[in-house]
């Protein structure tokens, strides 16, 4: 093909680089390097961006009227309006059609044409700069025009390619996605067309299971159109990549072709279905030779990116393969950020799942979890070479925390305890751990407790558990005051001089999250546990003297939870600001974030004034997520409060307040109590005694199950106002742009920044890759070192592992239609309207409607004094949701799976938590 001289319009495909993006759209970039790595792609050229933008400048051509209005309509544009974006994407399609194609613009793509040889046919696609990335492909946004012949034709496909920027599909996704409309262009990829026998698409990874380095293939004969459309089943086949084995294959019906047509365009054909003359599956479209070629193929496509691809690919009547497209999956799960020091499969659990967390750690939140890790492990007697690292267990993926729990899979103890105690946590990653004991892979290797001796010794012996443990059991005012004294003598640490230098408090901040924090767990959580192995030893005790739900009302309206203070003193201020005219007036007609703006000012009415600050002096080192650091704490913006306090204002008079409600769940605890204190005198005084004895130590510890973490969070807030004031001077020096950048740093790069270094460009990267998990939907429970999610395996047996999948195992699997069931977590039954909440922040939910949340932590529980039922994807008997719930007597279920997505905002369900079922 000819060199052009024309300014910038054309650039054949293997001059192409993926740098060269701006100019020549995803799609071009992408072919451009399957060129340069030596793999078959067919030959062609790319209408740049230039000549886009060219044809758009008003006055370029006849009937130009640019899209400026358009523009500034979609910027104000709410991206839940459907009606709107497509309106105003219909007009922009139009502006795009009038427009034309500039003279200038249109020889240089005849000159180009013909040098592919005279009515050539040709493939005409779009390739947009917002495409075929690895954050978002963008795949079928834009159009395509297939055996298109003749200069005429290849004009008319540019310029219906050119408006298929504006389709109201590929309008919706840039405003869901964030992505600026007038940062977008297009370029258009003019590529000879492929006579394919057979075509289809190829994931050089498992886009389902998110197994890495397993082919899935999916074919039909004529072109692949029929396969990307979903026009037809295509042939599906599953290649294990490494062995060239394949695993899977399935014939599909293929009753449509597309071919095309002599002369330009495409045509489809009917075709029976594919069966063999005894009424069987027919033969496969693909023999196995070009099966495992096309496995072979994409492992080079994979390898040149260095990441998993999606690939178009066709198979011409002379046996040859070709390359039509590559893109990055973008729906895989990331992997981990660094490799087991062991080798072999290896299994990860999702523990920021486990904490309530669904949403993304901020670099810094991730940092300080790593020290507190490695702190853990330390004092376990494991060896920690760089703590700011974490300890050898510990994993990230998504921006989210994993631990490697193999050893716990490949332990006869481990099996026994760690499925338990996630069964009252986060039961759903009990019953995928059960699954994976199935696989060959994670077979026992050790049967004795002796390693876990090993390394929970030193922790019991060095502070002082089972002294702390019986203290509880005979003196049990003295462990109250034993853990009092604790807190007191934490906040005491976190405390540094007012002129402590920016390099000391970063030290300091670094030695509260390695040394500080983790000895007040080992102190203060053996009465917690001492309480719930109470209340089973009168379980054990009583037997059917005591069902469990008569247990579950003697753990209601407990002392000594902070978590239930709060909401209660949140409820109070509430009561307070009701009763004086000004504060209620200003709460009944002024906006959360307005009236939070007046709090900072000191302009508040004096009683909610006054109020608020009192609360947030107790409270206000608490926050949504609040596990990361790096999310601002209610004292900094106590926007979310003020929002909870206006809810709370709308509660009517006829529903007994909360903390009445409270009240007598206190009072029917005592009174079950005692009932079941006198069916144990029935058996002999012994017994009474020590049934009492053993339920007046679930209450009186049980409620202090909140108490670490609240200290943990407090701890985390001081380390966030020592980095704040890090961040101050990173950003008075210029090494950040504002001082809450310091967030999207980790420890060592802070310490670069105060030694010079510029810090802004990693600030912009880490921020982005930030706001891009922020969107991700689903986090996998468990991921498996090849990338497999086990709750996503098919059902049966997972070919080449074992493994059974947990959907098999599913309560849905034998759910009735229109239940979901999950955990029972709260006994009652309610019947009410839901509310989807996929984040607290700002949420607004109506007295008495059913909450439905994928998990909750602290920040979520002034919601749950509203609400007339609760819901969660995620969740144990005993994670945190379920014990609030049942504080406030609000029936839950925990655990249901993907109840956000199944359950509608507004549907009227009943939820049941004493069988655990949710009928919609």
């Amino acid at each position: 093909m000819a060199d052009y001289t024309d300014p910038g319009y054309i650039i054949e495909l293997f001059r192409i680089r993926a740098n060269m993006l701006p100019r020549v759209g995803g799609k071009a970039a992408n072919l451009g390097e399957l060129i340069r790595a030596g793999l078959p792609v067919p030959p062609g050229f790319c209408l740049t961006t230039e000549a886009y933008r060219h044809a758009l400048q008003p006055g370029a051509s006849p009937g130009t009227g640019g899209l400026g209005d358009i523009l500034r309509g979609l910027r104000a544009a709410d991206p839940g309006d459907l009606q709107g974006l497509t309106s105003l994407a219909a007009g922009a399609r139009q502006a795009v059609l009038d427009a034309g194609i500039p003279a200038a613009v249109e020889g240089a793509l005849r000159l180009a044409y013909s040098a592919l040889d005279a009515e050539t046919a040709v493939a005409v696609r779009s390739s947009a700069t917002a495409e075929d990335l690895p954050f978002a492909s963008f795949a079928g946004q834009q159009d395509t025009y297939l055996n298109v012949v003749g200069a005429d034709a290849v004009l008319e496909a540019v310029r219906k390619c050119w408006a298929s920027l504006w389709t109201d599909r590929a309008v919706s996704y840039r405003s869901r996605n964030g992505i600026d409309h007038a940062a977008v262009s297009l370029a258009v990829v003019v590529q000879r067309m492929v006579d394919a026998e057979t075509a289809g698409v190829l994931f050089t990874a498992n886009p389902v299971t998110g197994r890495r380095r397993e082919a899935v293939i999916d074919a039909s004969p004529g072109l692949g159109e029929a396969v990307v459309s979903g026009a037809v089943n295509p042939d599906h086949f599953v290649v294990d990549s490494l062995t060239g084995r394949i695993t899977e294959r399935r014939i599909g019906d293929r009753k449509l072709l597309i071919r095309p047509i002599p002369g330009g365009g495409t045509e489809r054909i009917e075709a029976p279905e594919s069966r063999n003359a005894a009424g069987g599956a027919g033969f496969a479209c693909l023999d196995d030779s070009q099966i495992r070629a096309l496995a072979v193929l994409g492992q080079r496509v994979e390898e040149h990116y260095g990441a998993p691809q999606d690939t178009e690919w066709a198979i011409d009547g002379d046996r040859k393969l070709w390359l039509t497209q590559a893109r990055p999956i973008t729906t895989l799960y990331p992997q981990m950020t660094r490799q087991p020091a062991v080798s072999g499969p290896h299994a990860y659990l999702c523990f920021s799942l486990a904490q309530g967390l669904t949403r993304p750690l901020t670099p810094m939140g991730l940092a300080s979890i790593r020290l507190m890790a490695s702190s853990v492990a330390g004092a376990a007697g494991f060896r920690v070479p760089e703590p700011r690292k974490g300890p050898s267990p510990y994993y990230e993926a998504g921006q989210r925390i994993y631990f490697d729990f193999s050893s716990v899979l490949r332990s006869e103890i481990g099996r026994t305890l760690v499925p338990r105690i996630f069964d009252v946590m986060e039961a759903r990653s009990a019953a995928i751990m059960r699954s994976l004991f199935e696989d060959p892979l994670f077979a026992v290797t050790s049967r004795t407790p002796f390693k876990l001796i090993r390394h929970v010794a030193p922790i019991l012996l060095r502070f002082r558990v089972p002294e702390t443990f019986l203290r509880a059991l005979f003196r049990p005012n003295a462990a109250l005051e034993k853990v009092e004294r604790v807190g007191g003598e934490l906040k005491v640490a976190l405390e540094i001089s007012a002129d402590a230098t920016a390099r000391e408090r970063l030290d300091h901040a670094e030695r509260i999250l390695g040394e500080e924090l983790f000895p007040m767990l080992p102190a203060m959580l053996p009465p917690v546990a001492l309480g719930f192995a109470m209340m089973g030893l009168v379980r054990k005790l009583l037997g059917e003297q005591a069902s469990w739900g008569e247990l579950q009302t003697v753990i209601r309206g407990l002392p000594n939870n902070v978590t239930a203070e709060m909401d209660l003193e949140l409820w109070r201020l509430a009561s307070r600001i009701r009763l004086d005219d000004a504060s209620a007036e200003a709460f009944s007609c002024g906006e959360p974030s307005a009236l939070a703006e007046s709090y900072r000012d000191g302009g508040l009415p004096a009683v909610a004034q006054s109020g608020l600050a009192a609360f947030l002096r107790d409270y206000g080192h608490r926050a949504i997520a609040e596990i990361d650091l790096g999310v601002p704490r209610w004292s900094e913006d106590p926007t979310h409060i003020v929002g909870v306090l206006a809810n709370y204002l709308r509660l009517d008079n006829t529903r007994l307040p909360p903390d009445k409600q409270f009240e007598k769940a206190a009072h029917d605890a005592e009174e079950q109590l005692a009932v079941l204190v006198a069916r144990a005198r029935s058996r002999s005084p012994l017994h009474a005694k020590i049934v009492k004895m053993a339920l007046e130590r679930t209450r009186m510890f049980v409620g202090l199950r909140e108490l670490p973490k609240y200290n943990l969070v407090l701890g985390f807030a001081a380390v966030r106002a020592h980095l704040a004031s890090v961040g101050e001077i990173l950003a008075d020096e210029g090494r950040v742009d504002d001082a809450g950048d310091v967030f999207f740093l980790d420890f060592d790069d802070a310490h670069r920044g105060l030694e010079g270094a510029d810090l802004r460009a990693l600030v912009a990267e880490r921020r982005q890759a930030y706001e891009l998990e922020l969107r991700r939907r689903h986090v996998p429970r468990v991921l498996l070192s090849d990338g497999t999610e086990p709750e996503a395996l098919p059902s049966g047996l997972h070919r080449g592992t074992g493994v059974r999948p947990v959907q098999s195992m599913a309560p849905d699997s034998m759910a009735p239609d229109g239940m979901l069931l999950g955990t029972p977590a709260s006994a009652g039954t309610v019947t009410a309207a839901a509310r989807v909440i996929m984040d607290p922040e700002g949420a607004h939910l109506e007295p008495g409607e059913i909450l439905v949340a994928p998990s909750t932590d602290p920040g979520w529980t002034p919601l749950f004094l509203t609400a007339g039922g609760l819901v969660m994807e995620m969740g144990g008997p005993n994670s945190h949701g379920a014990v609030v719930a049942r504080e406030y007597g609000i029936p839950a279920v925990v655990g249901v799976p993907d109840a956000t997505s199944r359950i509608s905002s507004g549907q009227r369900i009943t939820v049941d938590g004493a069988t655990g079922t949710v009928a919609t």
